[in-house]
C-alpha cells in the first residue's frame, strides 16, 4: 500500500506544475513553440478550475452522485493526464517519430497509474479518476496535435532536471496542502462549518431509496 502512496505523489500540483512551467517558460522563448505554450497553460488552467468547481460543489453544497460515487473531479488524475503526456513529447520532439510516440504514450501509461493510485488508496472513486483522466487526456491531446509539426529541440539540462526534480521531490516534498486550501475556499464561499463528506451523501442516498420503497 506504501508504494501507492508514493505513486500517488508524482500526481501532486506541487511536484507536477513547476516542472511544467520551466518546460513553458524555455519554449516560449521561440516564437514557433509560443503558440503551443499558451494553449497547453490556458487548457490546463480551465481544467483546473473545472474541477476546483466540481470540488467546492460537493464540499460546500453537496452537489455530487451516489449512483457514481462522485463527489469531485481527481486533480491528481486531471494534472498527470495534462501534464506528463505533452511534457515527455516536448521533451523528445527532436527525436524519431518512434521516439516521440513512445515518449507520449508513456506519459498516458503514467497518468493512468496514477489515477489507479488515487483509488487503490481509496482518496477516489472511479468515477473521479475517469473523469480527471478524461479531461486532462483533452488537454494533452490539443496541445499534442498542436504541437506535432514544431519540433523544438531542448537542451540536454532540461529533461536531466525534470528527472532529478521528479526522482527528489516525491520523496522530500511536503505533503500537499492543495485539498485543505480547496475546502477552505468551500466552507468559505457555502458558508459551512464542516464540509460535505462521501458518506454522507451515501447516506442520504440510502434514506431517500428506503423512503421511496415503503410509499
Amino acid at each position: 500500500m506504501e508504494s501507492w502512496f508514493f505513486i500517488s505523489r508524482f500526481g501532486e500540483a506541487q511536484i507536477l506544475l513547476p516542472i511544467a512551467l520551466v518546460m513553458c517558460l524555455w519554449l516560449a522563448r521561440r516564437d514557433e513553440a509560443r503558440p503551443v505554450v499558451v494553449r497547453w497553460l490556458a487548457w490546463m488552467s480551465g481544467a483546473a478550475v473545472v474541477t476546483t468547481i466540481t470540488k467546492v460543489a460537493f464540499m460546500g453544497w453537496g452537489i455530487g452522485s451516489a449512483a457514481l460515487d462522485f463527489t469531485g473531479i481527481s486533480g491528481h488524475s486531471m494534472f498527470s493526464a495534462a501534464v506528463y503526456p505533452p511534457l515527455f513529447y516536448l521533451t523528445a520532439a527532436a527525436q524519431p517519430p518512434r521516439w516521440q510516440k513512445a515518449a507520449w504514450l508513456s506519459g498516458f501509461v503514467l497518468a493512468l497509474v496514477i489515477g489507479v493510485s488515487r483509488v487503490v488508496i481509496e482518496a477516489h472513486s472511479w468515477s473521479e479518476v475517469v473523469a480527471g483522466l478524461a479531461i486532462g487526456s483533452a488537454v494533452s491531446i490539443s496541445t499534442l496535435w498542436m504541437a506535432r509539426s514544431r519540433h523544438a529541440r531542448v537542451p540536454l539540462w532540461l529533461p536531466v532536471g525534470m528527472g532529478f526534480w521528479l526522482a527528489l521531490t516525491p520523496i522530500h516534498a511536503p505533503a500537499s496542502t492543495t485539498h485543505d486550501m480547496v475546502t477552505r475556499l468551500a466552507l468559505k464561499l457555502s458558508g459551512r462549518q464542516t464540509p460535505h463528506t462521501r458518506e454522507e451523501m451515501h447516506r442520504a442516498h440510502m434514506s431517500a431509496a428506503a423512503r421511496a420503497a415503503v410509499r
